[in-house]
């Protein structure tokens, strides 16, 4: 009886839960269609004004400006060159930690989203639904309703088009495109490359390492994207599975909404049934901007977007529950650069720890009195990459148990034993490898 009473309690708990959330998502539904600013991050060109928005005479110059630009050159990325050099800028915020945000150039992604907001058009929009609003235009409905025509008509491409038919490109978007920046305030740019098996390698670039102008900074950042994307995934899945985030992201939540948020979020941030990479995805759509430095990611979770998703008020929404940091080692493998987060168990390198078997069997067969030539011949290798990979078999054991354990420094690599001399003592290779 014991456990059936339990099980009855559960489900009336779940139940109310359900009930709670709906009618939540009717209350926000309510308020909208009948024109209603229902809280949120403000858009660029308003202030906050009760239940509605009034116009903010310091920004909406920018924004205006935004729209002159796409009327006359109907491209978003002169649009994007052209704001540039006007200094125009995103609007600054203080959080309620005190941190000041924005102040930043615009980003493509940015600017399209402006470009494509009914609400300066004095509209209000709830998911696939848009109502009149009772707040002032900014842009003239009429004016605003040609511009979307352009930009449909824009983004129209007939190359485009046959390279999506019947390829994979569909299932290899970059879903992190336009929302990730370096400690330089430089935008990561979405980048591919082809092996000579004609394999798509997708890379997040720094802007500056692929511009066709200016000066090249070898400094910027090439990172690999689907591990970006799924790292970028796993820190918004671990945030919001946190209990601490789940009690304190509504700011006036009783219990039973505590319960309510958490089973909303658990449900956000279950990866059991993952269709087709669709929960990451759902995750990585709640990013609004991803910033990654030496050593820290940062990611910063769109407001109105886990407000929708929980279905409560955003403007119950703590904001210091929307920034999520994690520190990180960063590993150069060849051009491209490896992400391993500090909490994380790291990788093992499996090209070293490979060549180092390889070189134990070839320094065996060296033992028995095989020379190079006959070595290379045997395995189907160069005389030259046997004369390389030799030099592995005098590596420390302890070195060796760090490589299988993928505990080795982070410069440690194939690439880097292959262009660098190295002692075969076994206490100066230690120190060697401690500084890399």
């Amino acid at each position: 009886m014991g456990r059936l009473t339990l099980n009855m309690l559960l489900s009336f708990a779940q139940f109310e839960r359900e009930v709670m959330a709906e009618r939540i998502r009717d209350k926000i539904a309510a308020s909208k269609s009948r024109g209603l600013w229902m809280g949120g991050n403000v858009p660029l060109g308003y202030e906050a004004d009760g239940r509605s928005l009034k116009i903010s005479e310091k920004h909406a110059p920018v924004l205006r400006a935004s729209y002159d630009l796409y009327s006359k050159h109907r491209n978003i990325r002169i649009v994007k060159i052209e704001a540039d050099k006007l200094g125009l800028k995103t609007a600054v915020r203080t959080l309620s930690s005190g941190r000041l945000k924005g102040g930043t150039d615009f980003s493509f992604g940015h600017i399209y989203h402006i470009l494509t907001n009914p609400i300066y058009a004095g509209r209000i929009r709830h998911k696939t639904k848009v109502w009149p609003g009772q707040h002032p235009a900014l842009i003239d409905p009429e004016e605003w309703d040609a511009l979307q025509e352009q930009l449909k008509t824009g983004a129209a491409s007939p190359r485009a088009d046959r390279e999506r038919g019947d390829s994979n490109r569909s299932k290899q978007v970059s879903l992190l495109a336009g929302k990730v920046f370096d400690e330089t305030g430089d935008r990561l740019t979405q980048s591919h490359t082809k092996t000579g098996k004609g394999r798509r390698l997708r890379y997040y670039v720094s802007h500056r390492l692929v511009r066709s102008s200016g000066p090249k900074d070898p400094s910027g950042w090439r990172l690999p994207a689907p591990e970006l994307e799924t790292l970028v995934a796993d820190l918004i899945r671990k945030h919001f599975n946190t209990p601490a985030v789940q009690a304190k992201i509504d700011s006036g939540a009783s219990t039973e909404e505590i319960a309510s948020i958490t089973g909303n979020l658990s449900t956000l941030t279950d990866n059991q049934n993952n269709d087709d990479g669709q929960a990451s995805k759902r995750l990585i759509d709640l990013a609004e901007r991803v910033s990654i430095a030496p050593g820290e990611i940062q990611i910063t979770i769109t407001a109105n977007a886990i407000a929708e998703l929980l279905s409560f008020d955003p403007e119950r929404l703590r904001n210091e529950q929307l920034d999520i940091a994690s520190s990180f080692q960063h590993r150069k493998r060849g051009i491209e650069t490896k992400l391993i987060l500090s909490d994380a168990t790291a990788p093992r390198d499996e090209t070293l720890f490979k060549n180092i078997a390889l070189a134990h069997r070839y320094f065996d067969m060296i033992r028995s009195g095989k020379t190079y030539g006959e070595i290379a011949e045997i395995e189907g290798a160069s005389k030259r990459r046997v004369q390389q990979l030799v030099e592995l078999a005098f590596l420390a054991p302890d070195i060796i148990r760090d490589v299988w354990e993928g505990n080795q420094p982070q410069g440690l690599t194939s690439n880097w034993l292959k262009s660098h001399a190295f002692t075969p003592i076994w206490d100066e290779q230690r120190d060697l490898f401690r500084a890399l």
